[in-house]
């Protein structure tokens, strides 16, 4: 079964907030904590506290430092202490991933490159423990894939180390627009920052955008700082099974041809996936008077019926098809389109219970980035699986 998780950001998103919503999701304090201890980052402590928020019971998370003063780390410092780190693999490879986003969108910003950004407030230990402990507590809580709703804009302005910024800031909307993430209307909205860049790099690079159909078993709320009267500044995360779908239905067209020109099965074959087919093939076939012949087959959905007959009896030189309806087992797929290290990619991902994913690198992508960096195709491929291998939760 498919563990989902899915982020109501009615109120915005921030790394603390994410923490306290797994936290009260079921998420053991005692195991998160005895996990970022691997960072072999002294000097901190986790602690979480039950508050409400605009009526709601939510969970809290504080991350307590034993020294207010922080150095301001860069991106190749963090890389470094993630690396070093006794994390998994994938832990280490994801949060550095949301490191690494949001190191661009600075650097964008303010002109640089992301290895001279100076992170401040994210480069601090508590903005690190929230980064590493959203990244452990998804797979703590045994989480596969991971969505986010729209988020709201919210107003205003915020405080910085470079002083007083609009909201959203612009990094996090650097970060949302790279991830083409949807932005809800300005209806209801509060006049202060409701996305931190922090909640923006985590979603923008571990999360889809989209409600996925699920049977919930559980829902956390995870506690924002500010406590606004008369509104519940919280983080809602849905935790629940994937309903599997319907084993859908397939109607099989199919028909014997043995007078037409050979060379015109490839227009047909073109013209019946351009109507919709799912799959087209041709089998070599025995007719009658010792004829070889053609055995042409269509794969569609029963709505596209009308549409391939129409081709089949056009194009071809057949007199009738017949129809009958077969099942299909699917595998749960997904398409995942990232920013690899070469460039804008994407990747086919195939889904099997108990088995980690199976990825398919997208030969137009793959082809764009071998032509523009003179790099041969094989080895982009082999780049792009591992990168998203390293990005994607296992299943």
């Amino acid at each position: 079964m498919t563990t989902l998780a899915y982020l109501d950001c009615f109120s915005g998103i921030s790394g603390d907030m994410l923490l306290g919503a797994l936290l009260d999701a079921g998420l053991s304090p005692d195991t998160l904590r005895s996990e970022l201890r691997k960072l072999d980052l002294p000097g901190w402590s986790l602690r979480a506290e039950r508050v409400q928020r605009g009526g709601i019971a939510a969970t809290r998370a504080h991350v307590e430092l034993a020294e207010t003063s922080q150095p301001h780390r860069r991106l190749p410092d963090i890389i470094a202490i993630i690396e070093r780190s006794a994390l998994t693999a994938t832990d280490r490879d994801r949060a550095a991933a949301v490191f690494r986003r949001l190191a661009d969108a600075e650097a964008r910003v303010h002109g640089t490159t992301p290895d001279e950004v100076e992170f401040h407030e994210v480069g601090a230990l508590d903005a690190i423990i929230d980064i590493v402990g959203g990244v452990v507590g998804l797979r703590l809580l045994g989480v596969d894939a991971l969505s986010c709703s729209a988020l709201p804009a919210g107003g205003g302005t915020v405080r910085g180390a470079h002083g007083v910024l609009p909201a959203p800031a612009p990094a996090t909307l650097l970060l949302l627009a790279d991830a083409s993430a949807p932005v809800a209307s300005s209806a209801g909205d509060r006049p202060m920052e409701l996305v931190t860049p922090t909640g923006a790099a985590l979603v923008a690079t571990l999360a889809r955008f989209e409600r996925p159909a699920m049977r919930l078993r559980a829902v956390g709320h995870g506690a924002g700082g500010r406590d606004p009267e008369g509104w519940p500044n919280v983080l809602r995360l849905w935790l629940g099974e994937a309903i599997e779908p319907a084993r859908p239905a397939m109607l099989l067209v199919e028909t014997n041809i043995d007078d037409m020109n050979p060379e015109i099965y490839g227009y047909v074959q073109e013209r019946l996936f351009a109507a919709g087919a799912a799959d087209v093939w041709f089998q070599p076939i025995q007719m009658k008077k010792n004829r070889p012949g053609v055995m042409l087959s269509a794969l569609c959905g029963a709505d596209r019926e009308q549409a391939i007959t129409e081709v089949l009896l056009r194009e071809t030189s057949t007199l009738g098809v017949r129809v009958s309806t077969v099942a299909r087992h699917e595998a749960q797929r997904e398409a995942f389109a990232f920013e690899s290290s070469l460039g804008p990619a994407a990747v086919k991902v195939k889904r099997l219970a108990g088995e980690p994913p199976r990825i398919a690198p997208e030969y137009e992508a793959c082809r764009r980035i071998a032509e523009a960096k003179g790099i041969p195709l094989a080895e982009v491929y082999r780049v792009i699986e591992r990168e998203a291998a390293a990005l994607l939760p296992a299943s």
